[in-house]
């Protein structure tokens, strides 16, 4: 097996790919300004990253760095996009359409990651039969009639006391991957995929961490 094969079958640690993106916006900006090459110093540097660590998490696509030269920017961002899977664009089904589904729906930035919601699913008979931003948003029920269209990505947004009985429905429905955006912690099988972003989660450390500097 190729060292290339090698890389495309390993398991990236989650830290490293949760870094991923960032370096990649950092190059995006790095390209803007003209940069044609770049260190795995300089990353590190205005990414408050150890050097070391920048050279590792890249070191897990195929592109090398050159020694006193570094990084070809335009090449590596392009390797990035198409590591993390951003050049492929999955489609996805969002459930629940309240606040934090709406702003979803309106999040243009979505599509350039690789992820399209092609139609969105909620109780309220306000909002079902309605389109936001070209997506068409049904009845939960009218899901059931729609598991053939081969989406297997679902991004859950609906209140606490629905998220499980909704996980149920989205997994028994052939989605294979949930972006759980709620705070409850999702029952499902070995075979589904949860990424877990509670914003609950992260609004907690930052007001400790707050309270704790002011102390």
């Amino acid at each position: 097996m190729s060292l290339e094969n090698k890389k495309k079958n390993q398991i990236v640690p989650e830290p490293a790919l949760r870094r991923m993106p960032c370096y990649l916006s950092y190059l995006k900006l790095a390209q803007k300004d003209g940069m044609k090459h770049i260190s795995s110093t300089f990353i590190a540097r205005d990414m408050g990253v150890d050097p070391t660590q920048v050279t590792k998490d890249l070191s897990y696509t195929s592109i090398v760095g050159k020694t006193r030269v570094g990084y070809e920017v335009e090449p590596l961002i392009e390797e990035l996009e198409s590591f993390l899977g951003f050049t492929v664009v999955d489609e996805a089904y969002l459930f629940g359409v309240g606040s934090l589904g709406k702003a979803l729906l309106h999040d243009h930035g979505l599509k350039q990651f690789g992820l399209k919601v092609v139609a969105a699913f909620d109780v309220n008979p306000s909002i079902v039969g309605k389109i936001i931003e070209g997506v068409p948003i049904y009845h939960i029920d009218e899901f059931k009639t729609m598991t053939q269209a081969g989406v297997r990505i679902g991004i859950l947004t609906v209140p606490v006391e629905n998220t499980q009985e909704v996980t149920t429905i989205m997994v028994e429905g052939g989605i294979e991957a949930i972006w759980n955006f709620t705070p409850v912690r999702i029952k499902v099988g070995d075979d589904v995929v949860v990424q877990n972003t509670s914003l609950y989660a992260h609004l907690a450390v930052m007001f400790n961490r707050l309270n704790a500097k002011n102390k």
